[in-house]
C-alpha cells in the first residue's frame, strides 16, 4: 500500500542486507506491473479488478493472524473502505493511462501523489515552502512539461495517457491519507484486506460500464496472475516489510528504480525508445519525488500501486 504511516524524525535506523534487498525487490516488482497490464487481454480496468481480487484469500489469512493487534472502530473501518474506493479510481485511471502512454511516463506520473501530499502537508502547517520544497515543485512542473511535450510530439493519445496517470496520482492522495490514519489502529494486512474488499467490486463495475472484457482470453491467466503477484503480493508485501527500516531519503532514492525498470521494459518489450529529452524529464520528476519524500512534513511513502 502503499505503506504504513510512521514518524521518522527521531528514529534510528539499522537496516540489514535483507531489508535493503526487500526495498529494491519491492520496487522492482511494482515496476513490472504496467508490463503485465499491457500483456493482459482483459481490459485495463478489469486487470485491476483481478489484481485486487486474487490476493484476497492470502490477505484474509494474514489479517486473521494479526487480529489481536487491531483496535479500529467502525468509523475507521468505514473511512478505510472509502479510501479503497479512491484506490479503485486510482488504479482505473492508471491502468487506462498505461495503455496509452510509455511505461516510464506512466510510472513517474502515477507517483505524482507524493508531491501533492507534500503540498497538503505545507497547507496543514500554514507556512511558505522552503527552498528545497520550491525546488521540488519547480522540478516536477518542468519535468512534467517536458514529458508531456514529448508525448504530444508522438501523438495526442500518449498525452491523454499521461493525463490519466496524473489523475491517478491525484486519486492516490485521497486513498493514502486515510489509509495512513487507519494504519495506527489496524495491522498492515488488515489495511490491505479492507482496501481490496472495497476496491475490487468498484473496479469490476467500472470495467463493465466501459464494456471491457473481464474474463481472460487467448493469452490466458498468466499476465493477470503475474500482475497480482508482482504488484499486490510481492511489491506491496516487500515494501510494507521494508519501509519502517529506512528514512524517507533512502526510500525516495529507491523509487528511482521503478521508472528506470519500467522504461527498460518498455524499450525491450514494446520498442519505446527514450531520447535525451525524455531522460531529462524523467530525471527532473524523479528528483522532485525524492525531494518530496525527503522534505514533506507528512513523510509520504513510496507508491505501491
Amino acid at each position: 500500500m502503499d505503506g504504513a504511516s510512521e514518524a521518522n524524525g527521531n528514529k534510528t535506523y539499522a537496516p540489514g542486507a535483507w531489508h535493503f534487498a526487500a526495498l529494491l525487490g519491492g520496487n522492482a516488482a511494482l515496476a513490472l506491473g504496467p508490463w503485465f497490464v499491457r500483456l493482459a487481454d482483459t481490459g485495463p480496468v478489469a486487470a485491476g479488478f483481478w489484481r485486487m481480487l486474487l490476493p484476497l484469500p492470502l490477505f484474509a489469512l494474514l489479517a486473521w493472524r494479526e487480529r489481536d493487534a487491531n483496535t479500529a472502530g467502525r468509523k475507521t473501518v468505514l473511512l478505510l473502505l472509502a479510501a479503497g474506493a479512491f484506490f479503485a479510481a486510482d488504479l482505473a485511471s492508471w491502468h487506462i493511462g498505461i495503455e496509452r502512454t510509455r511505461l516510464g511516463n506512466a510510472t513517474l506520473f502515477g507517483n505524482s501523489g507524493s508531491i501533492l501530499i507534500m503540498l497538503w502537508g505545507l497547507v496543514a502547517l500554514r507556512r511558505m515552502p522552503r527552498v528545497a520544497e520550491w525546488a521540488a515543485l519547480a522540478a516536477a512542473l518542468a519535468g512534467a512539461a517536458i514529458l508531456m511535450g514529448r508525448s504530444l510530439e508522438i501523438s495526442t493519445a500518449t498525452l491523454v495517457g499521461d493525463l490519466f496517470c496524473l489523475a491517478a496520482g491525484l486519486f492516490y492522495v485521497f486513498y493514502l491519507l486515510p489509509a495512513q490514519a487507519a494504519r495506527t489502529q489496524l495491522g498492515q494486512w488488515s489495511v490491505l484486506l479492507l482496501v481490496c474488499v472495497a476496491a475490487a467490486p468498484a473496479l469490476l463495475v467500472i470495467a463493465l460500464m466501459l464494456g471491457e472484457p473481464v474474463w481472460p482470453g487467448p493469452e490466458g491467466w498468466w499476465p493477470i496472475l503475474g500482475l497480482a503477484l508482482s504488484s499486490q503480493v510481492l511489491g506491496q508485501g516487500l515494501l510494507v516489510y521494508s519501509l519502517k527500516h529506512f528514512p524517507p531519503l533512502v526510500i525516495g532514492m529507491a523509487l528511482l528504480t521503478q521508472p528506470a525498470i519500467a522504461g527498460a521494459v518498455g524499450w525491450l518489450a514494446f520498442g519505446e525508445v527514450l531520447g535525451p529529452t525524455d531522460l531529462l524529464g524523467m530525471a527532473l520528476v524523479s528528483g522532485a519525488l525524492v525531494l518530496a519524500r525527503t522534505r514533506a512534513p507528512a513523510s509520504p511513502r513510496v507508491r505501491a500501486p
